[in-house]
């Protein structure tokens, strides 16, 4: 026990500050005695660090500052410590209702009849009777449909304005008929300053088989054409003849459809 101890003296007694600067310089001294160049350099200000260094280095070694209280074992956290806690309430009252009930009524007692009213409280109230709507069954699925729209009832038949031309047809034709009188005396007085004359029957048919003629040599060179129209001018001769034989068709048509037709002088 004393060699160890004695050890741990010596120990502390070399590893104080002071032991360690004079123990740096007696190595210095002895590198420069040995030669001088065979010891590593300095700096002169080593000494002045280490004592600065030191207690602060000292006084961080433990975990915290050295000034905390060691928590006590007996001081340990329970359990709800942490919670606030309510004040106590000094003569708690169970009853919380102060007013007093009113005594229960005796057997001998009559109830207090409650409001009068006309309505028979013993027979429920029978639903307002609705008149059912008719639909037909038009499926053998059992699709159904309203009767009333479904045009079997003869509905519209039973107006008053039925069988009756309405207005807006009145009107349409009394504007037709005004402009048809309107266009015969327009022709009227053409004919009378001989401006314009009609075509007869055989000049109508006479015409209508020229126009056929050409239309069907307009057909026939349609059809030399070439298959594929590469060229502008394939194109354009193609373009030109189908704008000719359409209007060729509709000047047949109106000679078909109108047998009285006037020409201008």
């Amino acid at each position: 026990m004393d060699g160890g101890e004695k050890k741990r003296g010596e120990d502390a007694a070399t590893s104080s500050p002071a032991c360690r600067l004079n123990q740096e310089q007696e190595d210095e001294e002895g590198g420069r005695g040995r030669g001088g160049g065979g010891g590593r350099r300095k700096s002169k200000f080593r000494p002045v660090v280490l004592v600065k260094d030191k207690p602060i280095k000292n006084a961080m070694k433990t975990m915290g500052p050295l000034k905390v209280e060691t928590p006590s074992p007996d001081k340990y956290l329970k359990k709800h410590s942490k919670e606030p806690k309510l004040p106590e309430i000094k003569g708690r009252c169970h009853r919380m209702c102060t007013a007093k009930k009113p005594a229960v009524p005796l057997r001998s007692e009559q109830p207090p009849l409650g409001p009068h009213t006309k309505r028979n409280v013993v027979k429920p109230a029978m639903p307002a009777q609705t008149k059912s709507q008719v639909a037909s069954v038009d499926t053998n699925r059992g699709h159904k449909a309203l009767l009333e729209h479904s045009g079997l009832v003869p509905k519209y038949i039973k107006k008053k304005c039925y069988g009756e031309v309405p207005e807006y047809l009145q009107h349409r034709s009394q504007e037709v008929r005004r402009a048809v009188e309107e266009y015969d005396k327009y022709l009227k007085e053409q004919m009378e300053q001989s401006a314009i004359r009609r075509l007869s029957d055989d000049e109508r048919q006479a015409n209508l088989q020229r126009l056929k003629s050409t239309l069907a040599e307009l057909h026939d060179e349609y059809h030399r054409l070439p298959v594929a129209a590469d060229t502008l001018m394939s194109t354009s001769r193609k373009v030109q003849l189908e704008a000719e034989m359409k209007q060729l068709e509709s000047d047949m048509g109106l000679f078909e459809r109108f047998k009285t037709i006037y020409i201008a002088n």
